[in-house]
C-alpha cells in the first residue's frame, strides 16, 4: 500500500514538473523577450536573461497604440459584461434548480444546446442586430451580446443542485420569499462557485478579440486584445520586444486577478460539477 501511494505521489510530481515546463517555459520567454532587442531575440544560441535589458520597450508598446483608453474600454467592457452574466446567469439557475417551471427541463435541454454552438457562428447575425439598434463603435455593442450565460446557467445550476434541501425547506419555512433564500442562503454557499465563474468569465471577456474587432472601427473604442495587433509592423520587420512587452501590459490585470481568487478555484468547480 504504501509503495503504491508513494508511486502515485512520484507520478503526480512528474505530471507537475511536465506541466510547470509547458506551461512555464514560454511565460518565461513572453518576460525576457520583452526586455530584449530584436537582434538579441534573434540571436543563436539564445540567452536566458539579457545583458542589458531593454525596459524602454514598455513605453514604446504603450507609445504604439492607445493603450490608456484601450485599457479603460477593457475594464469597462470586462467588469459590467461579467457582472450581467453572473447577475444572468444566477437567476436563470436559481429558477432551473428550484420554481416548478413547466417544460423547464426542455428549456434547459436547449440552453444545453447553445453550448454547443462556437462562438464564431453567433458573430454575424450579432453583429446585424447590434448595427440594426444603432450601437456599432460603443461600450454598449461591445457588451449586449456577452451577457447571456449559457455555461454560467449549466455551471450554478449544477451546483444549487447540490446544497442541501433541508436548508432551502428551512428557509421557506420561516417563511422566506425566493429572493430571500437566494441571497441569504444559496448565495453565500455558492462563493467559491461565484468566484471560479468570475474569473472564468472575466478571463473569457479580457481576452476577447474577435467580437471587438468585428463591432468597433474606431481606435478609441478598440479593447487590449485588439491593441496587440497594433504592435505589429505591417511593413518591415516587428519588432518582438515591443510586442512581447505590449503582452504582458495585457495579460497583468488577468493575472492579478487570478492570484486573487485561485484559493477558490478548484474547490468551485468541483462544487459546480457534483449533480445533475
Amino acid at each position: 500500500m504504501r509503495a503504491s501511494r508513494l508511486a502515485g505521489a512520484i507520478a503526480a510530481y512528474l505530471g507537475l514538473g511536465v506541466a510547470l515546463v509547458i506551461v512555464g517555459i514560454p511565460t518565461y520567454w513572453v518576460i525576457i523577450g520583452a526586455l530584449k532587442t530584436n537582434r538579441e531575440i534573434y540571436t543563436v544560441p539564445s540567452t536566458w536573461w539579457p545583458p542589458n535589458p531593454a525596459w524602454s520597450n514598455f513605453p514604446a508598446a504603450w507609445a504604439a497604440a492607445p493603450f490608456t483608453r484601450m485599457y479603460l474600454n477593457s475594464i469597462a467592457v470586462t467588469f459590467v459584461s461579467t457582472t450581467l452574466k453572473l447577475v444572468n446567469a444566477t437567476f436563470c439557475a436559481y429558477a432551473f434548480a428550484y420554481l416548478q417551471i413547466p417544460g423547464r427541463n426542455l428549456i434547459f435541454m436547449f440552453i444545453l444546446g447553445a453550448l454547443m454552438i462556437p462562438e464564431e457562428v453567433t458573430v454575424l447575425p450579432n453583429y446585424l442586430t447590434v448595427a440594426s439598434l444603432g450601437y456599432v463603435n460603443s461600450i454598449t455593442g461591445l457588451i449586449l451580446p456577452t451577457i447571456g450565460s449559457a455555461f454560467g446557467t449549466f455551471f450554478l445550476r449544477q451546483h444549487f443542485l447540490s446544497l442541501p434541501r433541508e436548508v432551502i425547506e428551512a428557509a421557506r419555512v420561516d417563511g422566506a420569499g425566493h429572493l430571500q433564500i437566494l441571497w441569504h442562503v444559496v448565495l453565500p454557499l455558492s462563493r467559491p462557485v461565484l468566484a471560479t465563474l468570475i474569473l472564468l468569465t472575466a478571463v473569457a471577456r479580457w481576452n476577447d478579440f474577435l467580437w471587438p474587432l468585428v463591432v468597433t472601427s474606431k481606435d478609441t473604442m478598440r479593447t487590449l486584445p485588439v491593441g496587440i495587433f497594433f504592435l505589429f509592423t505591417q511593413e518591415g520587420t516587428t519588432e518582438w520586444g515591443v510586442v512581447l512587452a505590449g503582452t504582458i501590459i495585457v495579460i497583468a490585470p488577468i493575472i492579478a486577478l487570478f492570484i486573487v481568487v485561485q484559493r477558490h478555484l478548484v474547490e468551485g468547480i468541483a462544487s459546480g460539477a457534483v449533480k445533475g
